[in-house]
């Protein structure tokens, strides 16, 4: 339970108010604590340290970090300091974001065998010259690669099921499967209504 607690995520906000990443309740308390962040308060954005934190009574039911001397109400917002960066508006190429964008599914056959019974496929082989990029690589079952092998989908005579292109959603939810209501008040809605991926 602590743990599942210390893990959920907490919006990380730069200096000036805007959206940044997620971070675990742990790491963002790290930072409030070694005064790099500061807590916001969703419901009125008052701003807090980590002694005044601790002094809050948590609300029934609330999620709370206990310990033997306090109990800490959960956070769900921070904003840094000192930094002003932008997140990246690219998702990275990544083999879990593959995974992602693809869901877990063989793009051939449309199996979903589970993640160990899954391979990356170059839709055009490196053989032929194909590179390792988001329109040429492809979620393929063990069988199907094997099938595929060396050529292309044409010469193997395997269709796609749908062509393969750089995913649409933000990286500021890429290792996200959940989003907090108090973060819809600090998101734009172009942030909030981009559907996150399982």
């Amino acid at each position: 339970m602590a743990t599942a607690i210390l893990n959920r995520p907490t919006l990380v906000l730069n200096r000036n108010w805007q959206p940044v990443g997620v971070a675990p309740v742990a790491k963002s308390l790290i930072k409030v604590w070694n005064e790099a962040a500061q807590i916001v308060d969703p419901a009125d954005f008052q701003l807090y340290s980590w002694a005044d934190w601790a002094q809050l009574t948590p609300a029934d039911n609330a999620p709370i970090i206990r310990t033997r001397t306090l109990m800490l109400r959960v956070p769900e917002v921070i904003v840094l300091k000192s930094s002003s960066r932008l997140p990246s508006t690219r998702v990275p190429f990544s083999r879990r974001n593959l995974f992602k964008r693809d869901q877990y599914t063989c793009q051939y056959c449309g199996r979903q065998p589970g993640s160990p019974d899954l391979t990356i496929d170059h839709v055009v082989p490196r053989a032929q010259g194909g590179t390792s990029t988001w329109e040429n690589c492809v979620l393929a079952c063990i069988a199907c690669n094997a099938r595929k092998a060396d050529r292309t989908p044409a010469q193997a005579r395997m269709p796609l099921r749908a062509q393969p292109v750089r995913p649409k959603w933000h990286p500021l939810y890429s290792l996200q499967n959940v989003r907090v209501d108090s973060w819809s008040r600090f998101l734009s809605e172009v942030y909030w209504s981009v559907p996150l991926e399982a």
